[in-house]
């Protein structure tokens, strides 16, 4: 496909990933309009702010990944077990594909409140599954008693934290399949009855 076959918006957005993922942690709207090869004025025309761009880059990387299709089964799912494995299967499977941009958003979180902005909406995404798993489980009576539904999904969006995949993955060398299946352990031992 022709530069000119890509939209300058799709420009943008796999410009702004590509960046992104390089680890540069200072990058401006005008590093992206020149890589883009536009001028800023084109760039605020699409992205009327810097943090708009980031939210809309993740959720572009989402998409070109197909997230919603990998969630398919975890939203189909005839019980709350089924759908809290499920879950855990595409988000854990999910995060070594989205290390790179995850890296440089909470590289740039602490002191980019844009940065921040789009870190959070993303893993306010990934809560919002854990508490639909966690519902799940509830609505089947499945839920450890002990938990409130509150609770249990702070419990399993904590326990499917990139920085856990981080520790177990990178720092002490675990396989993914290792690390998969240890968090669905674990979730089943701390959420179900």
């Amino acid at each position: 496909m022709s530069r000119d076959q890509i939209s300058t918006k799709t420009r943008i957005l796999d410009t702004t990933w590509k960046l992104l993922e390089s680890g540069d942690k200072n990058i401006r709207m005008s590093d992206i309009a020149k890589a883009v090869g536009i001028s800023r004025q084109a760039l605020y025309l699409h992205f009327p702010n810097r943090a708009d761009l980031l939210i809309a880059t993740a959720r572009h990387l989402d998409s070109v990944k197909n997230i919603d299709g990998r969630l398919e089964r975890s939203r189909a799912a005839q019980s709350g077990m089924e759908r809290l494995e499920a879950f855990i299967e595409v988000w854990t499977g999910y995060i070594p594909e989205i290390h790179g941009m995850s890296v440089a958003l909470r590289a740039m979180r602490a002191s980019d409140a844009e940065a921040a902005s789009a870190w959070n909406d993303r893993m306010g995404a990934v809560r919002h599954g854990c508490a639909a798993a966690v519902q799940a489980l509830a609505k089947d009576g499945d839920l450890n008693a002990d938990l409130s539904e509150k609770t249990a999904t702070d419990l399993l969006w904590t326990l499917l934290s990139v920085e856990n995949w981080e520790h177990f993955t990178q720092d002490c060398g675990w396989p993914q399949s290792r690390y998969e299946n240890t968090m669905k352990t674990l979730a089943r031992a701390a959420l179900v009855s």
